[in-house]
């Protein structure tokens, strides 16, 4: 049964990879990886692979950067191609990325005949198959969440990390039977990638002690490209930087703009606050796990933060990703109260939560075991269509 797993941003290479391993050891399995090449900065995408024990790209799409429709646009051609030449069985698509609505697109839009000497025949196109459906900010001026609705009504399975995943779907009137809640995949990357983080000690090359730093990551457009945003932004990443030392890893997109707004100059004045390039899986993460508190707009970073018990400072006015907030550590807040914010967690003891549900490191076995029954106990495999 040859499965394609789609990837194309840092995300989806850490939620593919624990689902990769585990049905490499299922004889009846093909993994076969796709990298749409949407994320093509070295330490933003390839560099993951290695981190996470990946072999190269089995297919390389090669796309690059642009704006959503042609990012969208020209993953759905190149990516329809491969599937009228490969005829995959499933295509797993991941998170919420442009590429993830592309394939998808893509892939529920082809079919061809089950046996092609045979004009009588049914026509079949793949089964896919949404990893971490069913998540909402019901902020429709995200870009994720158009991809995430349009996703999860185009998809056959819709893979849930939380109950609030399968609540949504069902007000959205989706068929109970297309959804399966398996928990956070995210987790099963953090767990297989555990000793090797703990022996990376990222923090002491910067001359940090272990739990007396704060890491930061931005990257939205909501709050990188509006400069009354971002300036107010660094005035209070420096101000925070006076109580305790922040590692500042500067996504591409955040440097451009801090740089043509002239906001770097007092960024790099700063002495405690350090600024890196992007760094990869184990780097970064090693950063969290010795960190005494985050601050960021990234949704994997809240999932993170929230199992390993770390107060994270999420500067949204949302986030699709509630339970890391009624279960876990995150907190919603605004440019104008981070400061705010980040004096009171500081000031705070760490609170031990148990991490929500099925967060427990084997949510790839429960995938695998899913698409196990639909390939022997149903048809559902590939989904048959007339021409």
């Amino acid at each position: 049964m040859q499965i394609h797993l789609i990837a194309a941003a840092r995300p989806n290479f850490m939620k593919i990879a624990p689902l990769y391993h585990t049905l490499k050891r299922e004889d009846w399995a093909e993994p076969v990886i796709v990298h749409t090449g949407q994320h093509y900065d070295l330490n933003m995408s390839d560099a993951f692979f290695t981190d996470l024990k990946l072999p190269a790209p089995h297919i390389h799409l090669g796309v690059g950067s642009g704006s959503h429709a042609e990012q969208t646009g020209k993953v759905m051609i190149a990516y329809e191609k491969v599937i009228y030449e490969k005829q995959p069985d499933m295509v797993v698509v991941v998170g919420d990325v442009n590429s993830t609505l592309a394939c998808t697109i893509a892939a529920v839009k082809v079919n061809y005949p089950t046996n092609p000497k045979n004009s009588t025949n049914l026509f079949i196109r793949p089964v896919v198959a949404h990893l971490e459906a069913g998540l909402r900010s019901f902020d429709r001026t995200m870009p994720e969440e158009i991809n995430r609705i349009a996703t999860d009504a185009l998809a056959d399975i819709l893979w849930t990390p939380s109950p609030d995943g399968d609540a949504n779907l069902v007000k959205e009137g989706v068929d109970k039977g297309k959804i399966e809640r398996v928990g956070n995949i995210m987790i099963d990357s953090l767990e297989m990638m555990r000793d090797t983080i703990k022996a990376e000690n990222t923090h002491l090359e910067f001359g940090l002690n272990k739990n007396e730093f704060g890491v930061v990551t931005f990257h939205r457009p909501a709050n990188v490209d509006n400069v009354e945003i971002l300036s107010s932004l660094c005035t209070s990443l420096i101000s925070i930087s006076k109580m305790i030392p922040l590692v500042f890893p500067v996504h591409p997109r955040t440097r451009k703009n801090l740089e043509e707004y002239g906001l770097m100059p007092s960024l790099t004045k700063c002495s405690s606050i350090i600024l890196t390039e992007p760094l990869n899986y184990v780097r970064f993460m090693s950063l969290v796990f010795n960190c005494r508190l985050a601050i960021t707009d990234s949704g994997g970073i809240q999932e993170e933060t929230t199992y390993l018990g770390i107060p994270c400072l999420t500067m949204r006015p949302n986030t699709e990703r509630p339970v890391t907030v009624t279960e876990g550590t995150n907190r919603l807040c605004t440019h104008d109260e981070i400061e705010a914010m980040a004096i009171k967690s500081l000031k705070m003891d760490r609170i031990q939560r148990t991490p929500p549900d099925l967060w427990d490191g084997q949510t790839a076995h429960r995938i695998v075991e899913s698409i196990e029954k639909l390939k022997f106990e149903t048809e559902i495999i590939p989904v048959r269509v007339h021409p």
